[in-house]
């Protein structure tokens, strides 16, 4: 399927496409293309249903400090290694 742009950048999408996938996209700038990945109205069930039932008994305010761990943990990490490259 092809679509152009309209003066403003709009993009319209036909109503099959809508009616498939929902309103709410996300765009992801790649290094060959853009694509329009469909958000869920809930992203949590969304990821679920990707996922089936690895997160079926976790509730989403855990998934949320397991996630902001993880990230801190890299923080952490990049900066020790940014660190350890200065004092060489």
């Amino acid at each position: 399927m092809s679509k152009s742009t309209d003066k403003q950048g709009r993009i319209y999408l036909p109503k099959d496409i809508r009616e498939r996938f929902g309103d709410q996209y996300r765009i992801v700038e790649l290094p060959s293309h853009v694509a329009l990945f469909p958000v869920d109205e809930d992203p949590l069930d969304g990821l679920r249903a990707a996922v089936g039932d690895a997160f079926a008994e976790t509730e989403a305010d855990e998934l949320k400090a397991d996630a902001r761990e993880a990230i801190s943990r890299e923080v952490r990490a990049e900066a020790e290694d940014r660190s350890q490259g200065d004092e060489e």
